[in-house]
């Protein structure tokens, strides 16, 4: 028989006992994920083009590839490479230098293929110009999805670039999804939304041929209307196009950099203009070095199969990739712009008080910021204002052209406007983004 003391201790051990078998349940419920993470990403062989199914959401039936370097960063950049019409994933694999690039930077790349008969993505459904809307760009985005949660990849470092069909795709994702993409480059496209169609066509001929032309203020508009309410960070944007584009005609590349001009909230005229190769202008938007937040490419005499070996080691500088380190932004936090409003039925003033939040003097500034659609500025105070609707830049007054650290200035407008009295919401000190509020 057992003694008293015995039957004690066991009732004390079976008393813990089943106070650890919920955190022993638990430890059991979680070890799966994490196995199935390493799983996934062991079911990809390292330096080879591998299809993976099953990713996550896809409309469209899509198909994935993914290329992994041998040696894979830790918490690895994620660049999505997007082919041309009648092209496919492994074809964009074969004729652009991503993986090779990979091999050296360790960043992962996608590469989304179409299915359809066409093989060209989806740029044109009403379904595809929203956020989760539907077609292509959920599939896409449950791609990035997939390989972020299969290689723990660096979420702020997620990137997309493509070719004709695939550029008019990057354009679309960017206006998608702001929030998941820090960068595009686009070779040979047309801006967001122009070539929309209702009709279920996949094609939209004004657009192809150039006619479709909008304010910046519309083109950005545009794009924003694609995720309503987005306050965030916007993708920079990289535009590549030729002269003699008998596709996606050249009157596009004027139009795209005025959409993504309009929604970075800088100016469209240059800050830096050069040719970095014979027969090449390269014209750089709100900053001047290799990753302003738009930089625009114009290829004198080349036609719509544009792009060519070299081309991706430039993107990769856009991005930030050539370095393995994260994409520096344009100088957040320089600057702070905070706007009051007094409104009444068809007109407004605004108060902006702007402070320089850097560590240097500013002497002489210009700031920029995209005007709510529908308001004309008729009179300001403190600074002059130009154009007076759509992408507007506030130059300073002769007495306050100086603002040292921790200095503010107050300027103000006033405007007619047929309905929206908002504030602007993105500003630019000397095509530095600000923070506003």
């Amino acid at each position: 028989m057992p003694t008293p003391h015995r039957t004690t201790v066991r009732r004390q051990l079976r008393a813990l006992f089943a106070a650890l078998l919920p955190l022993l349940a638990a430890l059991l419920v979680a070890a799966p994920a994490a196995g199935a993470r390493t799983e996934a990403a062991d079911a990809v062989p390292a330096a080879t083009l591998t299809e993976v199914t099953d990713f996550g959401t896809n409309p469209s039936n899509l198909r994935m590839y993914v290329y992994v370097p041998e040696n894979v960063a830790a918490k690895p950049a994620i660049l999505v490479a997007v082919h041309w019409c009648t092209g496919s994933g492994p074809d964009m694999y074969n004729g652009t230098e991503y993986d090779t690039l990979a091999d050296q930077y360790g960043f992962v790349v996608l590469y989304p293929s179409v299915t359809r008969s066409s093989k060209c993505f989806d740029v044109s459904s009403p379904q595809a110009l929203r956020r989760d809307g539907g077609s292509d760009p959920v599939g896409i985005r449950s791609m990035v999805d997939w390989a972020t949660r299969t290689y723990d990849a660096d979420t702020g470092r997620v990137f997309v670039t493509g070719i004709s069909s695939g550029a008019m795709m990057t354009n679309v994702l960017l206006g998608d999804y702001p929030d998941v993409f820090a960068a595009g480059a686009a070779f040979a496209g047309v801006p967001f939304g122009c070539f929309a169609t209702t009709d279920g066509s996949e094609w939209n001929s004004a657009c192809a041929q150039g006619t479709v032309t909008r304010t910046a203020q519309q083109w950005g508009d545009t794009t924003r209307a694609a995720y309503p309410g987005y306050t965030g960070t916007r993708p920079r944007m990289q535009l590549w196009h030729g002269t003699e584009d008998d596709v996606l005609r050249y009157p596009n590349f004027a139009e795209m950099i005025k959409q993504w001009t309009n929604v970075q909230g800088v100016d469209q005229t240059p800050a830096a203009t050069d040719s970095p190769q014979s027969r090449w202008t390269r014209t750089r938007y709100g900053g001047t070095g290799d990753r302003a937040p738009v930089e625009a490419i114009s290829l004198q005499g080349v036609g719509h199969d544009l792009y060519g070996y070299g081309m991706a080691a430039r993107v990769l500088a856009f991005f930030g990739l050539d370095s393995g380190g994260p994409t520096p932004q344009p100088q957040p936090g320089a600057c702070n712009v905070a706007v009051t409003t007094n409104a009444w039925n068809t007109g407004l003033t605004a108060t902006v008080t702007l402070t320089n939040t850097s560590s240097t003097s500013v002497n002489g500034w210009r700031l920029g910021f995209p005007l709510p659609t529908g308001q004309t500025i008729t009179n300001g105070w403190g600074a002059t204002y130009a154009p007076s609707s759509g992408a507007v830049t506030a130059t300073n007054a002769s007495y306050n052209a100086a603002l040292a650290p921790g200095a503010s200035v107050s300027i103000g407008y006033q405007a007619n406007h047929t309905g929206n009295s908002a504030a602007p919401r993105a500003f630019t000190l000397n095509g530095t983004a600000c923070t506003a509020g």
